[in-house]
């Protein structure tokens, strides 16, 4: 290995360790409360050398988002691929359970992009960047999940032809994100009171989904 090869192994090396240090920290504080300062010391780097590699704290956040996306939609894939001869109807339903499945298994980046999709960090065209692009891409992705089971359900006759898809796929996963973020917080008062167990009620909303747009 030459000289610069073992520079560039070196700088990638550190950089997932900052990486890393960044998930535990985010992952225990939260991407609001957290600070650079917290990745350092966690890293044991000083804060000049977490600048060295990210600009900003937004950065890392997306990278480890861009990892949990990865993950997610690689569930997806493996999924779908059990599920081939599946109608569009039981698609949505699988894409709801594979969601709740991740959600489980990969609880932290569950949250991370939970905790995205209900903050503030959003689309800006000034401020992207490759990793921000990467993230962009592979949330449309994920998205196209959606639309490409609407568009089989529509062209087959189990889905209403009136429905916009891309309208309808933002409702849908805007809705999903809601039950989600519902059950999160209300957790221990929807077991208590209601006596429903989080995954029944996840389950229930995807029925309630699914059956606003079938025909």
């Amino acid at each position: 290995m030459g000289a610069n090869e073992r520079k560039e192994k070196e700088k990638e090396i550190r950089r997932t360790d900052i990486i890393q240090a960044a998930e535990r920290v985010f992952f225990t504080k939260g991407y609001d409360a957290a600070t650079m300062d917290d990745v350092a010391k966690e890293a044991e780097f000083s804060k000049r050398t977490i600048y060295v590699y990210f600009n900003s704290k937004e950065q890392i956040y997306f990278e480890i988002m861009v990892k949990g996306y990865k993950i997610l939609i690689s569930m997806l894939k493996t999924d779908m691929e059990d599920k081939k001869t599946a109608n569009s109807l039981d698609t949505l339903r699988q894409i709801g359970k594979t969601l709740y499945r991740f959600s489980k298994e990969y609880t932290d980046y569950f949250k991370a992009i939970m905790e995205y999709e209900n903050g503030e960090l959003d689309f800006s065209r000034e401020e992207l960047n490759k990793t921000k692009e990467e993230c962009y891409e592979l949330g449309e992705k994920l998205f196209s999940y959606l639309t490409s089971a609407l568009e089989k359900g529509i062209k087959e006759g189990e889905i209403r032809k009136d429905l916009d898809v891309v309208n309808t796929a933002i409702v849908l996963w805007a809705s999903v994100i809601g039950v989600f973020n519902t059950v999160n917080k209300k957790k221990n008062y929807i077991m208590e009171y209601h006596k429903r167990k989080p995954e029944e009620l996840i389950q229930a909303a995807f029925d309630v989904l699914v059956r606003s747009i079938e025909i």
